[in-house]
């Protein structure tokens, strides 16, 4: 059997493919955009204090609820001349939802794209506990306490993505890569 080749001349391809490999050497520009996304989505989870599949997390365990009162009751508008809290400070304990009480931890989720990869990253020591959860060690605030997980970034413990965000990355993804081709 021959074989023979046949090249292709066709500009129009042609140029299709070298954008098509310009895009794919230098992926910054959408894994910056899939990392604001990451980040932005992660950030809201926060405030409905929901995981990334929409599950609520746990309500504040009644640990914490009383170290909360404790701190609240500090603030002398906050308490009564007996210490305990009054109106307000009762008001301020209600509000509080779990894993936003200082802010720091939503503060802490940033993301870093570079041309072949993104890294998105809470950056708090405690991140990891609060989204996996776990038993706090022997000498912290609440030692030898369960901690549930209340997952807000979307990566279960395995490394896998939840499937909506999944589904999202992979649509900027190929958004980027076929902008212009059409």
């Amino acid at each position: 059997m021959s074989s023979f080749n046949v090249e292709v001349n066709d500009q129009g391809a042609r140029a299709a493919l070298q954008s098509l490999s310009a895009r794919v050497h230098n992926m910054a520009p959408v894994f910056h955009a899939i990392g604001e996304g990451i980040v932005e989505r992660t950030k809201h989870r926060f405030d409905t204090s929901s995981a990334p599949d929409g599950t609520p997390w746990k309500a504040n365990s009644a640990t914490t609820l009383k170290m909360l009162a404790t701190r609240l009751a500090g603030v002398k508008s906050n308490r009564k001349k007996d210490g305990s809290l009054n109106a307000r400070g009762a008001r301020a304990l209600a509000g509080k939802k779990p894993l936003i009480d200082s802010g720091f931890l939503r503060q802490q989720i940033v993301q870093n794209a570079t041309p072949t990869a993104l890294t998105v990253e809470a950056t708090a020591l405690y991140a990891a506990m609060h989204q996996f959860g776990g038993t706090t060690a022997a000498n912290s605030m609440i030692p030898g306490k369960n901690i549930p997980a209340r997952p807000y970034l979307p990566i279960y413990q395995d490394g896998t993505l939840y499937p909506q965000e999944r589904d999202l990355i992979l649509a900027e993804i190929n958004g980027y890569l076929l902008e212009g081709l059409q």
